[in-house]
């Protein structure tokens, strides 16, 4: 299929933008790819002096490092694969047939990422392959530390057993001995009833007397309150009776006051209607004769 080519003016402008784009992706590609190689050295240094420190005594730390170096190359070897790519992209947009270029480029970089592919697949089965058998060694391990502490496991739970045996034989003979006081606790539990009854039958009494007494104290208050005020009563009235009869006599009085008083109002002026009458005659008997 023969690629469409475009115009001069839409080409430029198509390449401009696609070069910032690749321009991007390889300077993230040029930074990451040093970066992982630092860093894959500096794993390789610290693996090989790791081993060099532990000898033969730790193989499977060996391995995992090994697997791990080789994790970060295959990484590595991704990020250059995708950095020559971008910066084969970027190289396109300068010849001619830009599109032909970039599947060229697109071909390169995909036969480079099948071979990772390819190394991936298999890194990843020698580690499930590693995996197994750590597990493998584990479960061993387990099981050879199991049977080297099955005497001394048999020694505990054998001990347990008897501890377990002592205490049920010590909680047979503690429910016999409560089986046997059984009466004794009943006759203390009868006699504390008893007792309990005994004592509220005479708080009871006591209570009944106490009422008794304080109903006998309220009646003699209350029958001392009647004749108190019977005797009250009886005061008020004769101081009542009192007050009317000196009322009475002193309205007696009074009226004989007031007899006294006109009576001797008339006698004064009968008094002095006889001295006026008996002055008029004289003055009559001492005017002349013939007169």
């Amino acid at each position: 299929m023969t690629p469409v080519q475009p115009t001069a003016r839409q080409g430029a402008a198509w390449r401009t933008t696609a070069r910032a784009a690749v321009y991007a992706v390889a300077l993230l590609a040029t930074a990451s790819v040093p970066a992982l190689a630092q860093e894959v050295a500096a794993s390789g240094v610290v693996a090989g002096a790791d081993a060099a420190a532990s000898g033969a005594t730790a193989p499977n730390a060996g391995a995992g490092n090994d697997f791990a170096a080789r994790q970060k190359v295959l990484d590595r070897r991704t990020a250059e694969n995708n950095y020559q790519y971008a910066v084969a992209q970027h190289n396109c947009y300068d010849t001619f047939f830009v599109n032909h270029c970039l599947g060229k480029a697109r071909d390169a970089m995909r036969v480079v990422q099948a071979d990772i592919r390819h190394q991936q697949l298999a890194l990843d089965e020698e580690q499930r392959a590693d995996n197994a058998r750590r597990r493998d060694e584990q479960t061993a391990l387990q099981r050879a530390k199991d049977e080297a502490d099955a005497p001394q496991r048999a020694a505990n739970e054998a001990q347990s057993a008897q501890a377990y045996e002592d205490k049920q034989r010590q909680h047979a003979l503690d429910q016999a001995q409560r089986q046997a006081e059984a009466p004794q606790r009943a006759a203390n539990a009868q006699a504390y009833e008893d007792k309990q009854r005994q004592h509220a039958l005479q708080q009871a009494q006591r209570e009944g007397e106490q009422a008794q007494s304080q109903r006998a104290a309220n009646q003699a208050a209350y029958d001392k309150k009647q004749s108190d005020y019977q005797k009250q009563l009886d005061e008020a009235r004769r101081e009542g009776q009192q007050k009317a009869q000196e009322r009475a006599q002193k309205a007696e009085r009074f009226q004989q006051k007031q007899e006294e008083a006109a009576k001797h109002k008339a006698d004064v002026e009968a008094r002095q209607k006889q001295a006026a009458e008996k002055a008029q005659q004289q003055q009559q008997q001492q005017k002349p004769q013939g007169q």
